[in-house]
């Protein structure tokens, strides 16, 4: 079975504050470290009410703090906001803490709204080029410095840190296979050219010093309960706070409902369904099906998990829940995690 990792977007619930969801971080990486999974990102949102995530190089620091093993990332930062010699500084810093451990993911998007991306940027104005001179300027910080280099990332140079293209379209597809690097698919909210994109990527891809082979990782929703009904119900908070975004009225995590379905009109239920396509919600046996089809229907390398659930206990079970079934399907063998999709 391909591994698996946790993608925390820091969900801030109706009725609590950043402050508590940050130690709800906290607490989801040590449990995902004890259950085994391979790596906890977190992701840079601005302006978003109901993600504390902003701050994303902090926020990492503290969670690789109260950890040992688990690599810890950022899924992603936004390159456009930041100026590289930036952010090779702050992941320099995170690798030399935290040796072995850190991954940079690089998003093209703003992670925001115009107002916000005005006010990180002080401008809107610049070259829908450039991000690829800027991932370029920022791998170069991470090489060693050379004697009469005048202008170096400390800490930074030398440091290994595992950089990653993330993307939504076949942009970043054809960025990260023409430089060599890992990639990572937002499916898990933006599934439409998933397919395109990874064909693109391996056929594509160019071997580099950081990696010799083609690596997709692909977003997946996974809200795993006891029973269908109650994942259903858990994944009800997601739903609607997609839809109180895609309205433009983002807010804190809304707490479950019973009976979403029921309310929405068939516009919505279109928008959820495309949007949200890559979801597996359920009861251990629906999820075990469901993992199993999305693994063999894709090809995947790797799977990052998301779960935005109203309760901290209940998103807790969940990802214990999909590590018992990864164990599973893991030890039933190479063919064990696909046999049944096929």
């Amino acid at each position: 079975m391909i591994p698996l990792s946790v993608l925390d977007l820091a969900p801030v619930p109706e009725g609590s504050d950043p402050r508590q969801a940050l130690r709800n971080s906290l607490d989801l990486a040590r449990h995902a470290e004890a259950l085994g999974y391979a790596r906890y990102w977190m992701a840079e949102h601005h302006n978003m009410p109901g993600i504390a995530s902003a701050a994303t190089a902090v926020a990492l620091a503290h969670v690789a703090s109260v950890t040992q093993r688990i690599r810890i990332g950022a899924g992603g930062v936004m390159l456009p906001n930041h100026a590289p010699l930036v952010v090779a500084e702050q992941f320099g810093t995170l690798a030399a803490l935290h040796p072995g451990r850190i991954d940079l993911g690089l998003g093209r998007a703003p992670g925001t709204d115009q107002v916000a991306a005005r006010a990180l940027r002080r401008s809107l104005a610049g070259d829908p080029d450039q991000f690829p001179q800027d991932v370029v300027e920022l791998l170069a910080y991470f090489r060693p410095a050379e004697p009469g280099q005048r202008l170096q990332a400390v800490p930074g140079a030398g440091e290994a840190v595992e950089v990653w293209i993330l993307g939504s379209s076949t942009f970043g597809a054809e960025l990260a296979a023409a430089l060599g690097l890992p990639y990572a698919f937002a499916s898990h909210f933006a599934p439409g050219q998933m397919r395109e994109a990874a064909a693109i990527y391996r056929e594509r891809f160019r071997p580099s010093e950081r990696l010799a082979a083609p690596h997709v990782m692909l977003g997946l929703n996974v809200f795993a309960a006891e029973t269908d009904a109650e994942a259903d119900r858990l994944f009800s908070s997601l739903q609607q706070a997609f839809l109180n975004l895609r309205r433009g009225r983002p807010g804190r995590l809304p707490p479950p409902v019973d009976g979403l379905a029921a309310r929405l009109d068939r516009q919505e239920h279109a928008l959820l369904a495309n949007a949200l396509a890559c979801s597996v919600v359920g009861s251990p046996a629906t999820v075990r099906e469901g993992l199993r089809d999305f693994v063999a229907a894709t090809g995947a390398d790797e799977l990052m998990v998301t779960a935005q659930i109203f309760d901290h206990a209940a998103r807790r079970r969940s990802f214990e829940i999909l590590a018992d079934i990864h164990r599973e399907l893991a030890s039933a063998g190479p063919g064990g995690a696909c046999a049944a999709a096929n």
